[in-house]
């Protein structure tokens, strides 16, 4: 066997061992889901059920069902995608901004979709990582400096996407920059709430990710008093917070790429809940430039039921 022949080899056997550790793994989380006592550890698509308190109450398979009607036949319309996964230290009690958690229960709910690929990155991307990258999901402590700038416009500028959520938006002492890119961004001290949250859609946008969304209640944290300003058109759920509208979930497109905030995402139980999962999985494959509905068969993989 030559060199090149070695090296390909070794290379097909890395990747079939890669795929047989996503298969045992998903073979745990079966049995995890199946198992009947409820003190049961959660399946690894799901994120730790270590809050002190209630979990919100589980969605019915009629709410589910009713968010993802109208979806087309996909089986011709997707391509091989590369999703890279950022996180950061986590800065919160339990059950709240458990950022390494979501990293590793995404990297495996993601990586069970058609065609997906995921990688991972702490705190930011080695260069690398991001020229592979299609879309980047960022769910960490936001920062902005000049090497984030350099890799943000670089990767816009190619028509990749980018995906924030909750404190990722914050741009610590340079927010006003970070807004640029983002629409909205921390930067001068921020409002906010805990508790129940009304997400109400805006429906006269007409936009895939909103699709047979009108209100959806959460209990969760929002933001609001951030610095920089969203055309009506982009935002496209708000809640009502200080006697008016606030955004939570919006999109914009700096130049051929895609950047898509979704505000909640303080509590571990967000992730785990399908309606929720629907909007950001929507939001992730519309910043890749791809189908809305690309990742639906995975809604309910380690979901609360």
């Amino acid at each position: 066997m030559n060199d090149t022949s070695n090296l390909q080899h070794k290379a097909l056997k890395k990747k079939r061992a890669a795929v047989v550790t996503i298969a045992a793994a998903f073979l745990l989380t079966a049995a995890t889901q199946a198992a009947e006592p409820s003190t049961a550890a959660p399946p690894l698509t799901a994120m730790p059920r270590d809050y002190p308190g209630p979990r919100p109450k589980s969605r019915t398979s009629e709410e589910v069902n009713a968010a993802l009607a109208g979806a087309p036949n996909l089986a011709a319309k997707i391509r091989p995608l590369q999703i890279l996964l950022v996180a950061g230290p986590k800065d919160h009690n339990a059950g709240e901004h458990d950022y390494p958690a979501w990293q590793k229960a995404w990297a495996l709910l993601l990586a069970s979709a058609k065609d997906v690929q995921v990688d991972t990155a702490w705190e930011w991307p080695k260069p690398e990582q991001l020229k592979r990258a299609d879309v980047v999901v960022l769910y960490q402590h936001g920062d902005w400096n000049d090497q984030r700038a350099a890799d943000t416009d670089a990767l816009l500028n190619r028509g990749g996407g980018l995906v924030y959520i909750h404190w990722s938006l914050d741009g610590r002492e340079r927010g006003k920059e970070f807004a640029k890119r983002i629409g909205l961004s921390k930067d001068a001290p921020i409002a906010y709430r805990h508790g129940p949250l009304t997400l109400k859609f805006n429906r006269a946008v007409n936009h895939p990710i909103a699709r047979n969304f009108d209100r959806l209640q959460l209990v969760d944290e929002s933001y609001w008093k951030l610095y920089g300003t969203l055309p009506p058109d982009r935002v496209l759920g708000v809640s009502d917070e200080d006697g008016g509208p606030q955004p939570q979930i919006w999109t914009t497109e700096p130049g051929k790429g895609r950047v898509f905030v979704c505000i909640p995402g303080h509590y571990s139980w967000t992730f785990d809940d399908p309606l929720f999962r629907i909007i950001l999985f929507r939001g992730i494959a519309w910043a890749a430039h791809e189908p809305v509905d690309r990742f639906n068969d995975i809604v309910w993989l380690g979901a609360d039921r």
